[in-house]
C-alpha cells in the first residue's frame, strides 16, 4: 500500500503492515486504520477511505488487491467503526467480520456481516480477537507483527503511550477497573506495537505502554 496522500498520514510499519489516517467528519478528527497483507489475502481493520484523496487511495488499494490476488477481509473492532466497510465490501466482495454481539448494529451501518465471531474464534491472516470489557467490542492481536490493534477502549496518550477510554464511553456498571481486568490478558503477549484508532500509535515498547495502564 505504498502511497503518499496530502493531509493523510500513511505509515509503512513493517512488510505487510500499514497504518493510515483519514478525516472522520462525524467525530471531527483524524482516525487510524490498519492494513495487513498476507500471501493470500488483504485484511483491513476499521477502514476509512480518506476523504482527503479518495481516488488515489482507491487506486493504490486496487493495485494491492490485484497483486495479492486473494480474498479481501474487513475486520471491525466495534460497530462505531463501520466507516467505509460497506463500500469496501461492494467493491471487492470483501468478507465482513464483526463481534457477534455487534452484528445487528454493524449491519445497520455497513450491510451484511458475513462472519460474526467471538473472541478466540479463528480469524483471517492469523489475527486473534480478545475481549475488551465492552461486550460489543474486541481488541485484535497480530502475532506475526507483535501488534495490538485497538478501537475505542484504548486510546493514544498525550505522553506517547496509551490510555483507557473515558468511563463515560462504557456501559452502566463498567468502569476502568472492569476494563483493566478484561484487557489484562494482553499483558501476556509479546507486544511491540499498539495501533490505536484515536491518537498516536505506539510503535515500540508496546508491552510497557500497556503495562502502565493495565497492571496492578
Amino acid at each position: 500500500m505504498a502511497l503518499q496522500l496530502a493531509g493523510v498520514d500513511v505509515h509503512d510499519i513493517a512488510p505487510g503492515l500499514w497504518r493510515w489516517t483519514g478525516w472522520h467528519e462525524e467525530w471531527r478528527q483524524q482516525v487510524g486504520c490498519v492494513y495487513v497483507e498476507t500471501e493470500r489475502s488483504v485484511c483491513l481493520i476499521d477502514p476509512l477511505v480518506p476523504p482527503e484523496e479518495p481516488a488515489r487511495f482507491w487506486a493504490a488499494l486496487d493495485r494491492d488487491v490485484e497483486r495479492v490476488g486473494g480474498e479481501v477481509h474487513v475486520l471491525l473492532t466495534v460497530f462505531w467503526h463501520a466507516r467505509s466497510a460497506r463500500e469496501l465490501a461492494a467493491r471487492y466482495g470483501a468478507r465482513l467480520w464483526a463481534p457477534s454481539r455487534a452484528k445487528a448494529a454493524v449491519e445497520k451501518r455497513a450491510g451484511t456481516v458475513t462472519d460474526p465471531f467471538r473472541p478466540g474464534d479463528p480469524l483471517p491472516a492469523g489475527v486473534q480477537a480478545f475481549g475488551s470489557g465492552r461486550s460489543n467490542e474486541v481488541v485484535y492481536w497480530i502475532p506475526e507483527h507483535r501488534t495490538v490493534v485497538a478501537g475505542d477502549v484504548i486510546l493514544g496518550g498525550e505522553d506517547g503511550g496509551v490510555r483507557l477510554c473515558p468511563e463515560s464511553w462504557l456501559p452502566a456498571g463498567t468502569g476502568h477497573a472492569e476494563l483493566r481486568r478484561a484487557l489484562r490478558p494482553l499483558l501476556e503477549l509479546d507486544v511491540e506495537r499498539v495501533l490505536v484508532s484515536h491518537g498516536e500509535p505506539v510503535l515500540e515498547r508496546g508491552a510497557e505502554a500497556l503495562r502502565a495502564i493495565l497492571a496492578g
